[in-house]
C-alpha cells in the first residue's frame, strides 16, 4: 500500500517512517509537516493511506480531511486521546494511534487500513467504469481497469486492452479528456498508457504488459513524477 504522513513534529515523524520501514507492502510516498503542502499533492496524486497528526500548525487534520475529495483511509495520530472520539465521527478515518505508540499499536492500525482498502477494491472492481466503443458499426464493452494503451496514427486510435485490439477514427485528445488521469498517463504524442501495466522503464522506452513503447522526451518528467519515480 502506498502512503503519506502529514506530521509537524520530526521526531513523531521519524517513528513512523521507522515503523514502515519494517513493513515491505507500504510504500512511503511523501512526508509534509502541514496540511496546505499535502492538500496540493492530493490533488493530483492518490495513495492509499494518510498517518494524519490531529495538531497541526495551518488547520487541525479532522477539519483538514473534510476539504479533500474522496479522501483515502486516514490513520490519525494524536497526543491528546480525548480527540479520539470525535475523529471517528468521520467515515474515512480507520484508526487513530495515541502517541507515544507501540509497532504492535501501529500493525493494528495498518491491518485495518488493509481491510478498508480490500473492501473498496473490491467495490471498485464490481462497479469498474465500462464504456462502449461503435467500431464498425459494432458496439465493443471496454473495462477501464483492462485498457493497456491507447495508440494514435494520423487520424486513428488503436485501444489495446487485455482482451483486444481495436481501430477506430478518433483522437488521442478526446481520450486524454475522458480518461482519469490519476490512472492514465501520455508518454508520447501517439500513446498513452495505464500505469497499472507498467513493467519496467528502460532509457526512453517503457513496457506496458509486455509491450515496449516509446517515451517522448517532453512527457518523461510528468511521467517519471506519476510513478513516484522522482
Amino acid at each position: 500500500m502506498t502512503c503519506i504522513i502529514i506530521e509537524d513534529e520530526i521526531p513523531a515523524q521519524n517513528i513512523l517512517k521507522n515503523f514502515l520501514k519494517k513493513l515491505p507492502d507500504m510504500e512511503l510516498i511523501a512526508t509534509f509537516k502541514a496540511a496546505i503542502e499535502a492538500n496540493n499533492f492530493l490533488k493530483s496524486e492518490t495513495v492509499d493511506v494518510v498517518f494524519l497528526d490531529i495538531n497541526l500548525p495551518d488547520i487541525s487534520g479532522i477539519d483538514f480531511i473534510k476539504t479533500v475529495k474522496n479522501p483515502p483511509a486516514i490513520i490519525m495520530t494524536t497526543a491528546y486521546p480525548d480527540y479520539a472520539v470525535s475523529s471517528f465521527e468521520l467515515d474515512t478515518i480507520v484508526d487513530y494511534l495515541v502517541k507515544p505508540f507501540s509497532f504492535d499499536r501501529f500493525l493494528k492500525a495498518i491491518n485495518k487500513a488493509k481491510d478498508r482498502l480490500e473492501v473498496s477494491n473490491k467495490t471498485t472492481a464490481d462497479e469498474s467504469e465500462v464504456l462502449f466503443l461503435n467500431v464498425d458499426k459494432t458496439l465493443h464493452k471496454i473495462v477501464l481497469d483492462d485498457l493497456v494503451y491507447i495508440e494514435s496514427d494520423r487520424n486513428y486510435i488503436t485501444v489495446v486492452t487485455t482482451k483486444q485490439k481495436l481501430s477506430y477514427i478518433d483522437s488521442l485528445k478526446n481520450w486524454n479528456e475522458k480518461l482519469p488521469s490519476n490512472q492514465f498517463i501520455q508518454t508520447h504524442k501517439s500513446y498513452i498508457i495505464n500505469r497499472k501495466f507498467v513493467d519496467k522503464i528502460s532509457g526512453n522506452e517503457i513496457y506496458v504488459n509486455s509491450n515496449r513503447l516509446p517515451i517522448g522526451r517532453t512527457y518523461k518528467q510528468e511521467l517519471l513524477r506519476k510513478l513516484h519515480i522522482v
